[in-house]
């Protein structure tokens, strides 16, 4: 199957915003944000861990030459661990280090509940690290979650809450709960007064970037696409490229749903923004209306450009990718990992777009591919559905 204009056409970029706030400057070693010490700690713990090893970085030739460009780069976290999802590296890390420090100061392991919200992957991480550093797990979980999903995370032996609503609303009761019960939230997003913890998980992410920058070599990016929910993803990609690359740092574009585009509101408006999250995207964990602070303040000044897409070419690429059509083999690309090739075919198919990008025949292009089959069901549903369409 060769890549053609009729598949582009269902490639719809929404809303594009350029970032007022961009600062070319080099990597600040923010005091308690990412930096590199805590980026270097999560390193040499997770890559301690039984089974890591690097997940792939794939070249998709045909893609890039379709774009005219010299290279894409596509980073596979559909292999990450046993858990085919970036967010293996974040919340299990997290509760590992808050596990120690409560075991430190004396606290049974088995007298600890950690909880949190969830669309699915991240709640099976922070299942996973109860699981293995011997505490409970309460995770919330709001009514568009799949079942898949949720058995995933009951698999892992925690106790799985459904909410009526929306990711926020079962955010809110997660809160509630973890202060009536005296339980130790493990969430991806911060607020004022709780950034320790998204701190750890963004740096267990940031063993992404440096993984690409040990992978790519004396090469370098010239953009990269960033799947953006609640940014944390976005941040722990961005911190390490950053340190590497300096005041030399490639453009970074972030890419959400339409339906939740709270960084693109928060970038236009530079201040944070609530978007009310009205109908739930296919990308599920893109399907956030609210920032996490701690990523705000390192996505707000190196985000160079910002980008709302449809669904519409979801179940095409997906099937796209299984069939191998942009290069590099069968790649398993979940919803998610759609997001940052969607982004850039409808992009290069508005050339005034694709001029204000910066975008020439030199460009490296980065790509994350957040995950792959978390559910199988839905995976397998979608690339039938693209096959068809």
């Amino acid at each position: 199957m060769a890549l053609d204009n009729q598949m582009l056409a269902t490639c719809e970029i929404v809303k594009a915003v350029a970032n007022r706030g961009h600062q070319q400057i080099p990597f600040p070693e923010f005091n308690d944000n990412l930096n590199s010490k805590n980026m270097d700690s999560a390193y040499f713990e997770i890559t301690g861990w039984p089974g890591y090893i690097p997940t792939p970085l794939i070249s998709l030739d045909k893609l890039a030459s379709h774009c005219g460009v010299a290279s894409v780069f596509y980073k596979d976290e559909s292999q990450r661990l046993d858990m085919k999802s970036f967010k293996a590296l974040g919340g299990a890390y997290a509760v590992a280090n808050l596990v120690a420090k409560q075991a430190a100061m004396g606290v049974d392991p088995e007298s600890i509940t950690v909880t949190t919200a969830t669309d699915g992957n991240h709640g099976r991480s922070v299942a996973w690290g109860a699981q293995q550093a011997g505490c409970r797990a309460e995770i919330y979980i709001h009514e568009h979650v799949s079942e898949q999903r949720a058995n995933a995370m009951a698999t892992f032996g925690a106790k799985v809450n459904r909410i009526v609503g929306n990711y926020e609303d079962s955010l809110a009761a997660c809160k509630a709960d973890a202060e009536a019960n005296n339980w130790h939230i493990v969430s991806d997003t911060s607020w004022t007064g709780y950034r320790e913890i998204p701190c750890d998980i963004m740096a267990g992410y940031s063993v992404m970037g440096r993984e690409v920058v040990d992978q790519l070599g004396s090469a370098r990016p010239t953009h990269c696409f960033l799947p953006i929910g609640v940014g944390g993803l976005a941040a722990g990609i961005v911190a390490p490229l950053w340190r590497a690359m300096g005041a030399d740092f490639c453009r970074m574009i972030s890419v959400e749903s339409y339906m939740s585009a709270c960084f693109l509101e928060s970038v236009n408006a530079q201040t944070p923004q609530l978007v009310d999250i009205r109908e739930e995207t296919l990308m599920a964990g893109l399907s956030c209306g609210e920032i996490s602070d701690l990523a705000w303040e390192i996505l707000q000044p190196s985000l160079h450009h910002c980008l709302s897409i449809t669904d519409n070419a979801i179940a095409s690429l997906m099937a796209e990718f299984a069939d191998g059509t942009f290069g590099g083999g069968s790649i398993e690309a979940g919803e998610c990992a759609t997001a940052g090739v969607a982004a850039l075919l409808a992009a290069n198919r508005d050339p005034a777009l694709w001029q204000t990008l910066g975008f020439s025949p030199d460009s490296v292009v980065l790509l994350i591919g957040t995950e792959g089959a978390t559910d199988p069901v839905i995976y397998d549903s979608m690339i039938t559905k693209g096959r068809n369409s």
